[in-house]
């Protein structure tokens, strides 16, 4: 069969077109997919609305045998991240195959040698050409429906991968509790009365949908101060914190940003969205301007997302430790429960590198849900593997 297949470089409209088509041919008999949107994988691969062009490059490919379409995948390096790692280390995403472990070998000899011409070192993958909340890690556990931008794959992939020599670098966590009044853990709300006994002075509050520069400023000053200081963390400016809250505008429901403050200073924040995919699902990918109006009155009328997305939270480091997450998860039951629509939370991204999140996750009587690895395969066979440090 191997003398069959066909790489081919993704350089037109047609190719282009193939490429982000085939998972819905791949994915057609399984319920719980959905299909990324278009216009969201373009702004990946587009050098004009992807900073890491400047410092990186990507191609993509997609497989053939005969005249079908049978996998495809994507290679890319930024050196501002790659030089970080003990190797230059690029990256391999939007990888999509047959169960065939020759036609998987063939893409992944292809990126390897690609990335090896361009200086690197290893591979991580399937990854992301950009940040890490989208578009990243292999599903290994919980082959549930997907959340926003957040791969869904066969269970055969892991196999594909580590029979190629890819190793478990790190996985990634999506934690799930429930967002209804009633159901929240009852110590939650014992450590909530015990913060307001022993904390007088702390209050918590809603974004402002009229203000929304004043909830920029801020998620900017509680996240510089709570994330700003981990490795590979850098702090934000006001223009991207404006920019982030413009790109949520659309989508943002008041109840599910909570601030918690200090006096008049903003010591907490904890950024929910509802989740997209029950919405989407049935757009196929598209979303021009009627699917974008379906979008909001979906959403916004007739409210049939029922699952809020837990993209961030932060506290400042001298209230770490102070049940300030508590606080703000009992006022979310007090003052917005009742009536929301919103039954289920998901915590996506908790690094096993990362204890600390972990045990504050946890503590909202959160249990994992799903299980994304990150494979990195090293070029130099011998050489010793080495696991993400833990933070």
């Amino acid at each position: 069969m191997s003398g069959t297949f066909k790489l081919i470089e993704v350089t037109d409209k047609i190719t282009n077109k193939q490429f982000l088509n085939f998972p819905s041919k791949l994915y057609k008999n399984d319920e719980n997919w959905v299909r990324y949107l278009d216009a969201e994988l373009e702004k990946v691969f587009n050098p004009k609305q992807n900073k890491s062009f400047k410092t990186g490059e990507l191609i993509r490919w997609i497989l053939k045998d005969k005249n079908q379409v049978i996998g495809r995948i994507a290679a890319f390096y930024d050196t501002k991240s790659s030089e970080k790692e003990d190797q230059p280390t690029g990256g391999i995403g939007f990888f999509d195959c047959i169960n065939n472990q020759e036609a998987a070998n063939l893409m992944f000899d292809t990126a390897k040698q690609w990335l090896i011409s361009k200086g690197m070192e290893a591979m991580d993958g399937p990854v992301n050409f950009g940040s890490r909340e989208h578009f990243w890690g292999c599903l290994k556990e919980g082959f549930y429906e997907p959340v926003y931008n957040m791969p869904y794959n066969f269970e055969y992939y892991n196999d594909l991968l580590e029979n190629y020599g890819f190793q478990n670098y790190f996985n990634q966590f999506t934690y799930h509790t429930k967002l209804k009044v009633g159901l929240i853990d009852p110590k939650i709300t014992q450590n909530a009365m015990s913060l307001k006994k022993d904390e007088p002075d702390i209050s918590f509050g809603l974004h402002n949908k009229k203000n929304p520069e004043k909830s920029a400023d801020y998620f900017l000053e509680v996240f510089n101060a709570a994330w700003a200081k981990f490795p590979g963390v850098k702090p934000l400016s006001k223009k991207h914190a404006n920019a982030l809250f413009n790109s949520l505008k659309q989508v943002i429901d008041p109840k599910l940003l909570i601030f918690a403050f200090h006096k008049e200073r903003p010591i907490a924040f904890f950024l929910m969205i509802p989740d997209l995919n029950p919405i989407i699902k049935k757009f196929n990918g598209k979303f021009h301007i009627f699917n974008k109006l379906r979008l909001l009155f979906d959403l916004k009328v007739r409210k049939m997302s029922r699952r809020a997305l837990g993209l961030i939270f932060g506290v400042v480091p001298e209230f770490q430790g102070k049940k300030i997450t508590d606080g703000m998860i009992n006022y979310f039951e007090e003052e917005v429960g009742e009536g929301v629509q919103y039954t289920d939370l998901e915590m996506n991204w908790i690094g096993d590198f990362n204890p600390k999140m972990i045990k504050l996750v946890k503590s909202l009587n959160a249990d994992v849900r799903k299980v994304h690895v990150t494979y990195r395969y090293l070029f130099d066979r011998n050489k010793e593997f080495k696991r993400a440090k833990i933070m």
